[in-house]
């Protein structure tokens, strides 16, 4: 006998919450096609933008890439500065706590899933006391723009190429691109700037500052602050500031190698000091933020483009405002091959065992990036007249929301394009959301446990 659904059931399924994976890709997805409209509005732009022009804009800036195929200063008007501004500001902080915000403004209650998509969105592991770590990550979030904002306008206020209309503005957007860890450069198309963005010591190190702290993650930077109140820094906070301490001075020795010491780069002939604030500041941005302090970046040598590739790949800190795999994936897989090495049975660092489970994530996070990278690699290579150098290092730009390009940006057809932004789309929300958002998660319990049996492997 088949029984039918009744009444009741039918409005229980209509009300089974969605799960927080697929929010965040429903929600991403959705604030594209919002500031996809948005830049098509004719008060945007100075000319009339085409659907991809405005499409490909606002995955960049809610994904804080920083590719463009326009020129922002040229093709969109104030108002349209504006609103790539405040995209970049929505995808830097999350769009989940920009919700969230709204909701409590409009009086609603926030549900129990809301919080977990939102502690999801944010990288953290528990949503316990998420609404209060939202209002702390708002107000660090603006007093750390509202410093660097001050700092670039003091500074620029006194170049004579800028008013003081314009001197504020651009400090406040890039204050706001470079803690996004956005790239988005306003200098480009300024009459008297034909290299862009200024590439002075106070702006690279105020600029570098602002991505640095970005890049740190919501976690560190909450441990960073409470630290001075009595608390220890947790040890996801002490991994990330010693992996992130390599990766700047490895970068930078790098790049002063190829770049500096090596008679053919870019910065042989500038001062030692010279040098030394450049790569250091490039091996920072490289990172995810996507802002170049080298002048003809896109004749850099091979050895600092693979360099770059590599920064870009692995990324900034979870739950930052960048991109790639993570340094924790970094460092997880590095602590459990060290482990390994050393014959023990778990992956181990400072006296504590990591969960196998994480270590199956990171696994999982490695092969499914260089899956992506590698398809879209070749998708590019296949469809423009390209080198394979110039296509893995945008597509792994892309994939690491950096934004960095050796001028491949502007010479993509809409095949690449496409490419580009399922692949932003895909590096802004993170390998295991997008795959928890696809798959079916299997809960019913497993009744039956299968014989194990060897393969080679090495």
């Amino acid at each position: 006998m088949i029984s039918l659904p009744t009444s009741r059931s039918l409005n229980r399924l209509r009300r089974r919450p969605i799960p927080p994976p697929l929010r965040l890709v429903g929600g991403l997805a959705l604030s594209i096609a919002i500031g996809t409209g948005l830049l098509l509005i004719p008060l945007s732009s100075t000319r009339p933008l085409s659907f991809m022009e405005a499409l490909f804009t606002a995955t960049s800036a809610l994904s804080v890439t920083g590719l463009s195929i326009i020129t922002p200063v040229q093709d969109l008007s104030f108002i349209g500065q504006i609103l790539l501004m405040l995209l970049i500001q929505i995808g830097g902080v999350g769009f989940m706590v920009v919700a969230v915000i709204i909701f409590r403004l409009l009086g609603r209650r926030i549900s129990f899933t809301d919080r977990l998509a939102l502690s999801d969105s944010l990288g953290l592991l528990s949503p316990a006391a998420i609404l209060s770590l939202t209002k702390r990550v708002l107000i660090t979030v603006i007093t750390i723009e509202a410093i660097g904002a001050a700092m670039l306008y003091l500074h620029w206020r006194t170049d004579p190429r800028l008013s003081e209309g314009q001197a504020l503005f651009y400090a406040l957007f890039h204050s706001v691109s470079a803690f996004c860890n956005a790239g988005f450069d306003l200098f480009i198309g300024t009459p008297g700037f034909a290299d862009g963005l200024p590439r002075d010591s106070v702006t690279l190190f105020v600029m570098g500052a602002l991505i640095f702290l970005g890049g740190l993650g919501i976690p560190v930077v909450a441990d960073l602050t409470s630290y001075f109140q009595g608390h220890k820094f947790s040890l996801h906070t002490r991994i990330t500031l010693l992996v992130v301490t390599i990766l700047v001075v490895g970068g930078s020795v790098g790049l002063w190698l190829s770049e500096g010491f090596d008679t053919d780069g870019a910065l042989h002939n500038e001062p030692l000091a010279r040098q030394i604030i450049v790569t250091t500041f490039q091996s920072i941005s490289a990172r995810t933020a996507g802002f170049s302090g080298i002048a003809n970046f896109e004749e850099l040598t091979p050895g600092s483009q693979l360099l770059l590739i590599t920064l870009m790949f692995i990324g900034c800190a979870p739950a930052s405002m960048g991109g790639g795999i993570t340094t924790g994936t970094f460092a997880v897989l590095s602590i459990s091959l060290w482990s390994y090495a050393r014959g023990l049975p778990t992956a181990q660092f400072s006296g504590r065992s990591l969960a196998t489970g994480m270590v199956r994530r990171a696994a999982a996070v490695l092969t499914i990036s260089l899956f992506v990278v590698l398809l879209a690699t070749w998708l590019i290579v296949t469809t423009h007249d390209t080198t394979l150098d110039r296509a893995v290092f945008e597509v792994v730009s892309a994939f690491a929301t950096c934004g960095l390009s050796l001028g491949l940006t502007d010479e993509l057809n809409p095949i690449g394009q496409l490419v580009i932004i399922a692949v932003m789309f895909w590096g802004r929300l993170g390998a295991l959301t997008i795959i928890s958002a696809i798959a079916r998660p299997n809960t019913s319990p497993q009744h039956v446990i299968y014989p194990e049996e060897q393969i080679l492997i090495g």
